[in-house]
């Protein structure tokens, strides 16, 4: 169904044989390394390589004035239907090379190009079912179970409903005909119910959480003021998965060979319960699993080894305290400094925490005083993982007592390695811009927060600025 897929696979295959029988293409849009030869600018390497039998595409043109390049994106987006190729957009360049080197990229960005992007392609199909999946909160979420519909060059059966709010803004009924597209041309979202479906005053009954949990049965509660209604059992499995997914992942502890789909087998064995039985699984267990050779299961176990180093801000967010995030529990691994000080503290000392207020602390308070969260915590603690900061603590570093907001991105320091060296350098690192930040750190597309920035008088800085608070550090 998928063109790039499916050439993506083929150059990777190892058989040439096989990658011979595939009718592969290709245009070329870029010179890499010369020898002997220089372009001046971008055109002339595309012409040097169509004189050359390169294949080039024709409708590649050189454009003088934004009111001509915004012209051909739009044609480009009229002519997309009559393509026997799927593009998502239109790639605009500036063609000077010399001009493209001033301008440099962000990462993997050139800031010499950009991408216009299409509206993304919809599709109209039949809406079988609503279902509900649980958070590690217990929060129930609606998602769509659609008859199979190919929307950009994808087979789409399942799509995102977000939550009930939203499930009842759009109106949607099982059965009845609704609009799908790919947000972003990736996410499946469902749009809305087909236009002639709204007319009808026959329509079936709009769906509505269920009274009990679809994974355990207990009866579901809707919180005063809340967007979910939640099942409230702790023991539900489908909330201790997804409490387990959340531990492994790549912001938490990164236990690499541990997906989603390892999880839930483990789980399923009965080898999972709480976050500590990662680190008493066995090499014996593993290696009788689906999918476990014995060299998965060694990396997978390396990897379980390997993640009792990280931070206690990482192992803090990996606990699943709820409202705390990333951010948040880097700000309170550096306010409170070591775990015990943090079970120790008072709701009102939680919220001296940049970011947190009453309310949030409160709840942080509620959480960590539950016995599970308690047995939890001593458990990981007796395992080795580290519940303590490294670096200066509050007060100390060239940045104690300053609190700095990142905003887009930084061309050489990833977000969370700019955040690392701000509270390294005894700093705090916050989500939203006030009257007490300090500093903006200020990147590529910075958007609304430098504005708010400016309009409080916060001082903004790039990366540049950023090494200079730093002390030039690298």
């Amino acid at each position: 169904m998928n063109a790039r897929n499916s050439a993506a696979g083929t150059v990777r295959q190892l058989d040439p044989s096989l990658v011979a029988q595939r009718p592969l293409s290709i245009w070329c849009y870029q010179v890499g390394v010369t020898e002997g030869i220089s372009f001046e600018t971008h055109w002339d390497a595309i012409n040097w390589l169509r004189e050359r039998g390169f294949r080039v595409n024709r409708d590649i043109q050189l454009l003088s004035g934004e009111d001509e390049v915004i012209e051909q994106c739009h044609a480009w987006q009229r002519r997309r239907g009559e393509l026997d190729f799927e593009i998502d957009g239109a790639v605009v360049k500036v063609s000077d090379l010399e001009l493209q080197r001033r301008l440099g990229a962000v990462g993997r960005e050139p800031r010499w190009a950009a991408a216009w992007k299409f509206p993304p392609t919809t599709a109209v199909t039949r809406l079988e079912r609503v279902m509900w999946n649980v958070g590690k909160f217990g929060d129930l979420r609606p998602y769509a179970v659609l008859e199979p519909v190919a929307v950009g060059g994808v087979t789409i059966k399942l799509a995102t409903l977000h939550n009930e709010e939203d499930l009842v803004r759009k109106d949607i009924r099982a059965g009845e005909e609704v609009i799908v597209l790919r947000a972003g041309d990736v996410i499946p979202q469902v749009l809305s119910p087909a236009p002639h479906v709204a007319e009808r005053s026959d329509r079936p009954r709009a769906p509505k959480p269920p009274r009990r949990c679809p994974f355990c049965n207990t009866e579901t509660v809707k919180p005063p003021e809340s967007v979910f209604t939640i099942c409230p059992n702790r023991d539900c499995p489908a909330r201790a998965w997804q409490l387990l997914k959340h531990f492994v992942s790549r912001g938490a502890m990164d236990i690499e060979g541990l997906g989603e789909k390892q999880v839930a087998m483990l789980q399923d064995r009965g080898l999972l319960k709480t976050a500590g039985d990662f680190y008493r699984l066995t090499e014996e267990q593993l290696v009788a699993l689906e999918g476990f050779g014995e060299v998965s299961t060694r990396n997978a176990l390396a990897a379980i080894v390997a993640s009792k180093e990280r931070p206690f801000a990482r192992v803090l967010f990996a606990l699943g305290i709820e409202e705390v995030g990333e951010v948040t529990a880097r700000n309170l691994a550096q306010r409170c400094g070591d775990i015990d000080a943090l079970l120790g503290a008072s709701p009102e000392q939680i919220a001296e925490t940049p970011g947190i207020g009453e309310k949030m602390a409160s709840s942080i308070r509620s959480q960590l005083d539950d016995p599970r969260m308690r047995a939890l915590i001593e458990d990981l603690r007796a395992i080795g993982l580290r519940f303590a900061a490294e670096g200066p603590a509050p007060g100390e570093g060239p940045l104690a007592g300053k609190t700095l907001v990142l905003t887009g991105t930084l061309p050489q320091l990833s977000r969370e390695q700019a955040s690392e060296r701000i509270m390294a350098a005894g700093g705090r690192v916050t989500g939203s811009i006030s009257k007490n930040t300090d500093y903006l750190i200020a990147g590529e597309s910075a958007g609304s927060k430098r504005q708010k920035a400016e309009k409080l008088g916060v001082p903004v800085l790039d990366e540049e600025g950023l090494r200079e608070l730093l002390g030039g550090a690298q």
